[in-house]
């Protein structure tokens, strides 16, 4: 196969999956430059019952070593929390299913990337990868979904930003050993989600990342602007843009976001009556606008404060 070493592509692929919600952001964040920096704010929520509490951090899944140390309002959140819940563990690989991994991402023999999707696509992508130095047996053999996650996780590398400083796995790594971990999801899940998506919604979304190259670094400095300041407005006015002009952006923001996003209101609210404090980390697209999950829990009567 294309990986020698079978518990490195687990990783590869893993680390992956969730930048696929957040690569939209990345073109939206030209709009949200403009935060006061005396409104300045964490992408952090505390959520209150009648009888516990829940912390909600909205998470960038590719980080620079130079945002740490995190605020101390997120990190004392986290300490006085007693489980760790996010939406995969990415540190536990060890229960993937590597076959049928490898059956979402790649095509066999007999399949190739050329059949789905168009010669333009196809010599968009051939071009891009030339410039990353990447086989062409490599770029043939991936879906689109995935060539999307490869060809946009190689650039933001190649301008610093990293998955092992993601603002997830930071905390997985803090709460090894010392706190419950759970999942909101599953990593079998959302790889099911993304490879589940029509040849058509595959090629859209990898011309999205193609779309997006040139304006790769001025958009991810400022996401990191927004996000290390709270601004949630311009991040939903921007959505509300995108699902407006294009029909396969809002089917796809639809399946991506908003139906995920009604099912991890229901597990925070089972946290919710519990006993137990817990700190929830999920892509930042999840919790804004009317839609979001802060929300649609605000709309059920908790107690919803950014702090």
């Amino acid at each position: 196969m294309f990986f020698n070493d079978r518990n490195a592509m687990r990783k590869n692929i893993v680390t992956g999956v969730p930048l696929f919600v957040v690569l939209f952001f990345l073109c939206l964040a030209l709009y949200v430059q403009g935060a006061a920096a005396g409104e300045s704010k964490n992408f952090l929520w505390k959520i209150q019952s009648k009888t516990n509490t829940v912390y909600l951090l909205g998470s960038v899944h590719f980080m620079k070593k130079e945002i740490y140390p995190l605020r101390e309002e997120i990190e004392e959140a986290f300490q006085s929390s007693d489980i760790l819940v996010v939406e995969a563990d990415i540190n536990d690989v060890s229960r993937i299913d590597l076959q049928k991994m490898l059956g979402s991402a790649f095509y066999f023999e007999g399949n190739s990337l050329e059949k789905h999707i168009s010669p333009e696509t196809l010599e968009r992508v051939k071009k891009e990868f030339d410039e990353c130095g990447m086989p062409a047996v490599l770029i043939t053999r991936q879906k689109p979904w995935f060539l999307a996650l490869t060809l946009t996780s190689l650039k933001l590398m190649q301008l610093g930003f990293d998955p092992s400083y993601g603002i997830d796995v930071h905390f997985l790594n803090a709460a090894s050993g010392k706190k419950k971990i759970r999942e909101l999801e599953s990593i079998d899940y959302q790889i099911d989600l993304l490879s589940g998506f029509s040849d058509s919604e595959q090629e859209a979304f990898l011309l999205y990342a193609l779309n997006d190259m040139n304006s790769l670094e001025k958009n991810t400095d400022a996401l990191m602007t927004a996000w290390k300041t709270g601004d949630t407005r311009g991040m939903e006015l921007i959505i509300g843009e995108n699902i407006r002009n294009d029909r396969t952006a809002a089917d796809i923001y639809d399946k991506l976001l908003y139906t995920r996003n009604k099912n991890m209101v229901s597990k925070i609210t089972e946290y919710l009556q519990t006993r137990e404090t817990y700190f929830v980390i999920v892509g930042a697209g999840h919790v804004v606008g009317e839609r979001g999950i802060v929300e649609l829990l605000r709309k059920r009567g908790y107690l919803v404060e950014q702090l």
